[in-house]
């Protein structure tokens, strides 16, 4: 449905000059010329809208590019020239006032509110005033339906001015801009059935329809505020992901000094000292210092990075261990983390743009409405010479044609599909991904955290003598290192009395027992002479000399294997795409037997993938973990992420399952599936009744309180048939099979060597 906004404020509003200054100052240069502008534009609520801001923005002189981002409302405008257009100006002028775009992600919702508030007042209104028309209706006196009446008019202006507004401003924005939309002919049914019942109050007819015109509201209301619920919950990705970014840094100057400068004043060539525990805020090279960095952003693999000097560093990786001296060689704006929000928005901005079931069928209905109201009303002033009649019957059939079913087909079936989906363990934030997962025909699956646990477990504990099992345990449970947690538990400590124990960030662990150097990490580290270089790994050492190699697994999700079977007996293809080494997504793939692979990647190549996929048709469902698979999550069709995934990778999701099994993939692609399903039986629901009830109406059979109930009865058949989603079985799973399965890793101290 439509809901475009009022316009706000006006074109002469806003001071030109300053306006245009700020825009530039907020401005970002591109190639060619060009400079991209961001702003926030609340009102933009469907597709409709979409259109109305890129075609009217495409209008002003130099610009060159518009396009609107549905799921934060942002609207991103490319333009040339010395000075920028007054798009502020624009913006308001097309009836979307908004601002430049700033963080947002802790403001309340105010639509929201907005919507709450004017439900409350229509469903107060509408409930006491169908409690009076009950006594008007069973044949009261003329002085107390006269009575009831007035106070039927008394209840229904605050509900028609507060409720209907929602409506109203819609309508006349879009009417403003010479077009039509959903809420035009509602707002036409409404005014005229509360001015007819206003006019036969005052004359004291028989009859009047305030009930008729708050029960519109109020329904109509119910579908609007569903419907904002679903859609609200995706709004946060790119929001989270900016989180990630430092506020700023601590500079080294030539003469020695240290200043601390916020993120936008840090430029290519300054010596930047981070402590453990900074995040890096641009991108750079270590010149000194050596730690552990967690490049999850970058590489989705959660194991700890060695860094030295000579490392590039990428801005948005933590650094874990030790400090560092890193020499910048980007601008925040052209860093890696920028970078990805920019993919991000690209990728949300263009699946925003999936026109969704209720706009579709929202760009037929406003026209043949009206036309059909219209020729109604002159064909019985002409065949009757009663305006009063004539306006009765097109009042009813502008009513009982109102878009209350059409308008709760698809939120209604999304909030039954979203219970359903947590009953099994799996939370849907966006209503339209239900209808998009519908449609998927390829899975795409991160590897690290996503077809595994992302817990590395030690694979030949038994291999090992007791005695130095128990003193790797002892000295690994001094780290938060990933294997070292896995030797850890995998043994008890026991009483070993180690001393002088350190850790060397991105080598491993040394300590003294008895006077002796025992080592427990990289082989090339902890091992003397010719056997450092013989050997790989992780290693326990004494004095140089070997003591114990260690091996690791990689955990399989419990039903991995049988939830790809599932996908794969659906007709839907399988690809694997990860960020680790080819040796090890090899691996895992020849164990689910996936045949489609691509290893290595970074997140724009994971993006890059989809879009290729994209092109060839496909419609493609990506479930990953990782901070580096949020672009890949929002560029896709339609996304899945495990609750264990990191907060970007979660919030950029589509779908979040809540327990370990691999099975919420195929679960959820069922329930979508059978969502879609009932979605179209109700729009069969939703058109079979107007073709109905619609000459009815026509033909005078039916009042406007006849006609609001007749309305009211096909949205209760609309809700009755999606709740048939719930009566459903449980959906058939894959069975347990895959579970606790392993798969070999190389072993290392370094995450995929």
């Amino acid at each position: 449905m439509s809901c475009c906004p009022p316009p706000l404020a006006s074109y002469e509003a806003f001071d030109g000059t300053a306006a245009r200054q700020e825009i530039r100052l907020a401005s970002r240069e591109l190639d060619g010329g060009l400079r991209q502008s961001d702003f926030s534009v609340p009102g933009v609520h469907c597709a409709a809208c979409i259109r109305a801001l890129e075609s009217g923005l495409m209008r002003v002189a130099g610009v060159e590019h518009a396009r609107v981002n549905l799921s934060t409302r942002r609207v991103a405008v490319k333009w040339r020239g010395e000075e920028p257009p007054d798009l502020l100006a624009a913006l308001a002028a097309l009836g979307y006032p908004g601002h430049l775009y700033e963080n947002e992600a802790d403001r309340a919702d105010p639509e929201l509110s907005r919507l709450v508030r004017a439900l409350a007042v229509s469903g107060f209104a509408a409930m006491n005033i169908m409690l009076l028309s009950v006594s008007v209706w069973s044949g009261a006196e003329p002085e107390t339906r006269s009575a009831f009446h007035w106070i039927s008019a008394a209840l229904a202006l605050p509900c028609l001015i507060y409720s209907g507004r929602v409506f109203f401003a819609s309508a006349w924005a879009a009417l403003r801009q010479g077009r039509t939309n959903m809420d035009v002919p509602i707002s036409i049914g409404i005014c005229l059935a509360f001015g007819l019942s206003l006019y036969d109050t005052f004359h004291d007819g028989p009859h009047a329809y305030f009930d008729a015109a708050t029960s519109l509201i109020f329904f109509l209301l119910i579908g609007r505020t569903l419907d904002h619920l679903m859609r609200e919950k995706a709004r946060v990705a790119v929001r989270g992901l900016m989180r990630l970014a430092a506020r700023g840094a601590t500079v080294l100057r030539p003469d020695g000094s240290r200043d601390y400068l916020p993120l936008a004043d840090i430029e290519p060539g300054m010596r930047l000292s981070l402590a453990a525990g900074d995040r890096i805020p641009v991108d750079g090279v270590i010149e000194a210092g050596v730690s552990e960095i967690d490049c999850a952003i970058i590489t989705g693999e959660s194991a700890p990075q060695p860094a030295a000097p000579g490392l590039d560093v990428r801005a948005g990786a933590l650094n874990l261990s030790g400090p560092l001296i890193v020499t910048a060689s980007a601008r925040a704006r052209d860093s890696f983390l920028a970078e990805m929000v920019r993919l991000m928005e690209a990728a949300e901005g263009g699946r925003a743009r999936y026109r969704r079931l209720a706009d579709r069928a929202a760009a037929l209905y406003s026209p043949v409405v009206h036309a059909t109201a219209f020729l109604t009303f002159l064909g019985w002033l002409v065949a009757t010479g009663d305006w009063h009649r004539a306006i009765t019957i097109a009042i009813a059939v502008l009513i009982i044609t109102c878009p209350c079913a059409l308008g709760l087909a698809v939120p209604i079936v999304q909030v039954v599909a979203s219970r359903r989906l947590f009953e099994n363990g799996i939370m849907v934030k966006d209503g339209s991904a239900i209808e998009r997962m519908a449609l998927v025909d390829t899975v795409a699956f991160d590897k690290t955290g996503t077809l595994t646990l992302g817990q590395p477990r030690l694979a030949n504990a038994a291999e090992i003598a007791p005695v130095d099992l128990a003193l790797a345990a002892t000295l690994a449970s001094r780290s938060a290192h990933p294997l070292s947690r896995a030797i850890a538990a995998a043994a008890p400590t026991g009483d070993i009395a180690l001393t002088e124990i350190r850790e060397h960030p991105g080598y491993g662990l040394e300590a003294r027992l008895d006077g002796r150097l025992y080592r427990l990490g990289r082989a090339e580290w902890a091992l003397a002479g010719d056997r450092a270089r013989q050997e790989a790994g992780t290693v326990l050492s004494r004095d140089g000399a070997l003591l114990a190699r260690f091996a690791f697994d990689e955990t399989l999700r419990p039903q991995a294997r049988a939830a790809v079977e599932t996908l794969r007996a659906e007709g839907l293809e399988i690809e694997l795409l990860s960020g680790d080494t080819p040796a090890a997504v090899n691996r895992m793939a020849t164990a689910l037997g996936i045949t489609d692979v691509a290893a290595a990647l970074l997140p724009a190549q994971k993006v890059e993938r989809l879009g290729t996929l994209a092109a060839a048709g496909r419609k493609v469902l990506m479930v990953g973990d990782g901070l580096n698979d949020a672009p890949a999550l929002a560029a896709a069709h339609v996304s899945m992420a495990p609750a264990s995934a990191a907060d970007i990778g979660r919030n950029a999701a589509d779908f979040v399952f809540l327990h370990d099994g691999l099975d919420a993939v195929p679960r959820a692609f069922a329930v979508a599936r059978n969502a879609g399903r009932l979605v179209r039986q109700n729009f069969a629901l939703a058109i079979g009744y107007n073709a109905i009830a619609l000459p009815v109406a026509i033909a005078g059979y039916v009042t406007p309180l006849i006609a609001a109930l007749a309305m009211s009865l096909s949205s209760i058949l609309v809700v009755a048939n999606a709740l048939r989603l719930d009566a459903r079985p449980n959906l058939p799973g894959p069975a347990a099979s895959g579970t606790g399965a392993t798969t070999s890793l190389m072993p290392a101290w370094k995450s995929g060597e």
